[in-house]
């Protein structure tokens, strides 16, 4: 299984180089892997070791390594590699402002990653990753009754590879709400994964943040942990109005996802994105770019 996926800024399709891929196929796709993967790998005492490791000093000796293998561009950097104490500082490293402008119109992408679009939460979803398992909004959300405002509504799902940007924005201009802790285990978050059980998704620990948007209504971010990202930490200030692109949080080491929800007739979904979406391939594009525009009389 390859996983494929489109560039938007150039167009063109791509094949994904897999951090680890040897030891996540291993563990889910093969027999001794997957006992591997029910008693230890999935546990939050292996990724808070695998944590520890990545936040010694001597971790950094990796820094200079990852960033020739998967050609990061360290021009965009707020600090330069040497200045990171740990591989998990690099990390959660921040940008420069330039290196993520806003598109002015729309609401944007809240994080560097590779995108699904599906105009209904509850329809399109089941034909990507396991095929025919549904998304399951009332687990995923922890609350029947979100559930009930956002189904029938348009989500976007946003998978962060481990060689990404991890600091995650808001995608519109609102008011956020409490985040709300939803516990559960740490299984990957990678196709390889998803591709045999949809919810590693609504079983992985996760942070529900709502936020109250004048233009796109409420609006949830899931913010879903995996393996070795045992850490999800948000700095907005809860009841105090972010504009778009603020920072709302970031993880720390590993692969990772966000999952954003619409309430129905909210938003309209860049027509690339779903485009991508109905064929089958995830779209690669940073945060800051469309995402989609609000909905006509919305």
């Amino acid at each position: 299984m390859q996983i494929r996926f489109i560039d938007r800024e150039t167009g063109t399709e791509k094949t994904e180089a897999v951090y680890g891929e040897g030891a996540l196929r291993w563990v889910y796709e093969t027999l001794p892997g997957k006992a591997a993967l029910a008693v230890l790998v999935r546990r939050a005492f292996f990724s808070k070791i695998y944590g520890a490791l990545m936040s010694s000093p001597r971790s950094r000796a990796k820094i200079a390594p990852f960033i020739e293998k998967f050609g990061l561009d360290a021009s965009e950097f707020a600090e330069p590699p040497s200045s990171f104490a740990s591989f998990n500082d690099f990390f959660s490293r921040r940008l420069k402002a330039s290196a993520r402008p806003l598109a002015e119109t729309a609401a944007v992408l809240p994080a560097d990653g590779r995108h699904l679009a599906f105009p209904r939460a509850d329809a399109g979803a089941t034909t990507i990753y396991a095929k025919g398992q549904a998304f399951d909004l009332e687990k995923l959300l922890g609350d029947a009754e979100a559930a009930r405002r956002f189904s029938g509504g348009a989500l976007l799902c946003s998978r962060l590879c481990p060689t990404d940007y991890h600091r995650f924005h808001f995608p519109v201009a609102g008011t956020p709400g409490a985040p709300r802790l939803v516990n559960g285990s740490l299984y990957s978050v990678n196709p390889i994964a998803l591709s045999r059980r949809l919810a590693y998704l609504w079983e992985n620990k996760r942070v529900v943040v709502e936020i109250d948007s004048p233009v796109f209504g409420r609006v949830a971010q899931v913010l879903i942990g995996a393996t070795n990202v045992g850490t999800i930490r948000t700095t907005f200030t809860p009841g105090k109005f972010c504009e778009k692109g603020a920072e709302l949080g970031y993880f720390r080491f590993g692969g990772s996802f966000i999952a954003t929800l619409f309430e129905p007739g909210k938003i309209v979904l860049a027509e690339d994105l779903v485009k991508n979406t109905a064929a089958g391939l995830e779209t690669f594009a940073k945060t800051g770019t469309p995402l989609g525009v609000p909905a006509a009389g919305s």
